[in-house]
């Protein structure tokens, strides 16, 4: 069996869009069609090498989507074939089974536990999340990460009273989620910096009262004046140097900065550790410490009764075929949320 799949050939190259033959299943894989995956920065950090030399080339790539369960391994007993899914990179129940070799011609192509960058993919047990058939898979491609993770870091990683104010750099997927769960545990006030008018305008949409455009103003500066004092929580997307060193600083003396942003693995940053033995906190999130299989459903409940509704998050859409046009845009600012569907 084969199928047509994007592949990582060389590290800060564009994606190959090719066949590839697929494996028999393992213990604990299961093969699931992919109906609609979402472009994160994550998979552009892989292509640009952010976390160092890649040593699994060619490999598969993406980690979030919606789809439908075509068949199973041996001892998968969380799902079976026809259920809808959400295939996440958090771990969940079930088997963290083997992880799968395609073969592109001649040669191997590695892949995750997870990856949905291709029309069928072969997902360990653990990555996947039975939903309720009529689930929009766009929303189950948002539940994988951008929502699961938002709301994990104002949750788990910065624990967000009532009340408290929250500072959000970079009005992306990610940062977009965080905003929305900072509203529904009602922060105040929330604000949101991008480089983008656009996605402020966006971030209103879904929960920001304030938003900085920072080419234009300082953020840090504004903050302080929109808070009346430093803000209690500063999220950091943006993986910069000294816009984290900048947001650890703008914090207060009990303040929580969560970085979701991902720096470059050959650069630094100079920070004054003294706040931290007195309460002040500065910690990188790992997918919002999200829980899919007890989160998802939770999340799933409020959408149905129109809570929210996360679609409005999707700016831009593509097929596997132009997904470096995806990307292209993704890199450029234009993208808020970009998914991939398959028919």
């Amino acid at each position: 069996m084969k199928t047509k799949a994007a592949i990582l050939v060389q590290q800060k190259e564009e994606l190959v869009i090719d066949e590839i033959n697929i494996p028999k299943l393992l213990h604990g894989q299961v093969l699931v069609e992919i109906r609609s995956t979402r472009i994160c920065g994550s998979q552009i950090g892989e292509i640009d090498g952010v976390k160092g030399p890649d040593k699994w080339l060619p490999h598969l790539l993406g980690h979030e989507a919606g789809g439908i369960v075509l068949e199973t391994g041996t001892g998968v007993r969380t799902v079976k074939t026809g259920d809808h899914v959400v295939a996440h990179w958090r771990e969940g129940s079930g088997i963290d089974a083997e992880r799968p070799v395609y073969t592109w011609g001649d040669k191997k192509v590695n892949a995750g536990a997870i990856t949905t960058f291709s029309e069928l993919a072969i997902i360990s047990e653990n990555r996947l999340t039975k939903v309720d058939p009529s689930t929009d898979p766009e929303v189950s491609a948002l539940l994988a990460d951008t929502l699961t993770t938002g709301f994990g870091i104002i949750n788990n990683d910065a624990k967000v009273k009532i009340g408290e104010s929250v500072v959000v750099i970079g009005a992306g997927g990610i940062g977009l989620g965080a905003i929305l769960g900072a509203s529904l545990v009602h922060a105040y006030p929330i604000i949101a910096v991008d480089l983008h008018d656009h996605k402020l305008d966006v971030a209103r949409q879904y929960g920001a009262t304030h938003t900085i455009n920072a080419t234009t103003e300082d953020f840090a500066h504004l903050s302080q004046e929109i808070t009346g004092g430093k803000p209690d929580v500063v999220i950091d997307g943006t993986g910069n140097p000294s816009v984290i060193e900048k947001a650890y600083e703008l914090s207060n003396d009990r303040g929580r900065t969560i970085l979701f942003g991902v720096m470059h693995h050959n650069e630094r940053v100079k920070i004054h550790t003294l706040p931290l033995h007195f309460d002040k906190i500065l910690k990188g999130s790992v997918g919002g410490s999200s829980l899919p299989d007890i989160d998802i459903p939770r999340y799933l409940r409020l959408i149905e009764n129109n809570r929210f509704s996360p679609t409005g998050m999707i700016s831009h859409r593509f097929t596997l075929d132009d997904i470096n046009l995806g990307i292209q845009k993704m890199r450029s600012g234009e993208v808020i949320d970009a998914v991939v569907n398959f028919e």
